[in-house]
């Protein structure tokens, strides 16, 4: 016998094993059923927990590596957008140095052109002078030529054009060379050579005279012509640049009586004149060859300058051929540069579609908890299944 004391009213009564028995079942099946509530309750809890702390924490992952992909994209867009940037800074300022190079030398082209026709405009000027000023003097020399001194019939012809030279020497030729050619090893020569030369020592204008009057037997019945030949060869061979033939022959030419007689038709550089015209030919064609000389200078330096400017152009031509070279080897860099971007691109979007993939089985993974039923759980488990209908059956008998 069992003794039982009520909870309420709190009298002892005693009782059977039997009616303990069953008492004591239906304390410990309703104490099972609660605590059973109760841990199906919490461990639906804790998978709810569980789930919303997985979602919670995937999606911070998801969003930390959307931000973490966004800056690295903007990064890398950024560098993108700087290489573009100094790439089109770096051209602009080639371009610029290039057109301002371009600029100056086109305005020292044409400053050297205009120079150049302001000379050339000069010196034809000079000539045209010179011309009028020898045309002048032909005609006053013209009128001199029945006017011949009686004395030179007296003294030769050689004499006199020494005696003419050497009284204007001292002030007009001071560094002049004048004198009787004395040289015959060659078989043959001249009668005078006159050279001229400037302060450096360097020589203006040469000259070889031949003298040849009409009483002097070689000149017997000769014309002028016949001597020309002989004077192109002594000219040649001492080395002088013109040739002037000092004649009385023929004397009733008009051709040669008229003045300073240019036969550079036959021979270069070689003139026939009457004696009277000796010192005007000696200052003709030095003060030609001084303009000749400052011309010649003028030209030389033209030329350098023009060797300058073909230099400048061929600087000019390496450097934009070196440009180039350069533009395309940062081309291909740039494109190389732009291509591993495009990889990393790549690269964080297939990161991107991985993560996305993950957020699809974390869903999936979601709904399979969710569709957990007790009777999934107890399929297959016999003992579940009986401590599920044990806990299913009053509720229906009381239904009943």
């Amino acid at each position: 016998m069992h003794e039982i004391i009520c909870p309420h009213c709190g009298k002892a009564f005693k009782i059977d094993e039997a009616g303990y028995a069953n008492i004591l079942k239906q304390v410990r099946d309703s104490d099972f059923d609660k605590q059973l509530h109760e841990r199906l309750e919490l461990a639906e809890k804790d998978k709810q927990n569980a789930v919303e702390l997985a979602k919670s924490k995937v999606t911070n992952e998801l969003q930390m590596s959307a931000v973490t992909k966004d800056a690295e994209i903007q990064n890398l867009k950024a560098k993108l957008d700087a290489i573009v940037v100094a790439q089109k800074l770096s051209i602009n300022e080639a371009v610029s140095a290039v057109a301002k190079e371009r600029d100056e030398f086109k305005n020292g082209l044409e400053r050297a052109t205009l120079e150049k026709q302001l000379a050339e405009k000069s010196l034809t000027d000079k000539y045209e002078t010179q011309l009028k000023d020898r045309d002048e003097a032909i005609e006053r020399l013209r009128d001199m030529k029945a006017r011949l001194s009686t004395k030179m019939v007296g003294e030769t012809l050689e004499q006199h054009c020494e005696t003419e030279f050497n009284r204007i020497r001292a002030t007009a030729f001071p560094k002049a060379y004048f004198e009787k050619d004395n040289n015959a090893r060659t078989g043959s020569k001249g009668d005078y050579i006159f050279r001229d030369l400037d302060e450096r020592g360097i020589e203006i204008i040469s000259i070889m005279f031949e003298m040849k009057n009409e009483n002097d037997e070689t000149a017997t019945k000769k014309k002028n012509e016949d001597f020309l030949k002989e004077l192109d060869k002594d000219r040649t061979e001492k080395g002088c640049e013109y040739a002037v033939l000092v004649s009385l022959l023929e004397p009733d030419s008009e051709l040669y009586n008229t003045g300073i007689i240019d036969v550079s038709h036959r021979f270069p550089k070689m003139y026939i004149i009457r004696p009277q015209f000796f010192i005007q030919i000696i200052t003709l064609l030095r003060n030609a060859a001084m303009n000749s000389l400052k011309y010649k200078t003028e030209l030389a330096l033209m030329r350098e300058q023009n060797i300058d400017i073909t230099n400048f152009e061929n600087d000019l031509d390496s450097f934009k051929t070196a440009f180039a070279k350069n533009y395309e080897l940062a081309s291909r860099r740039f494109q190389t540069a732009v291509d591993e971007i495009d990889k990393s691109i790549d690269h964080l979007q297939k990161t991107k579609e991985a993560l996305l993939s993950t957020d699809r089985n974390l869903r999936l993974a979601n709904d399979k908890a969710q569709d957990v039923t007790i009777k999934k759980l107890t399929r297959g488990n016999s003992t579940m299944a009986t401590k599920f209908a044990e806990l299913d059956g009053p509720s229906h008998d009381d239904e009943n």
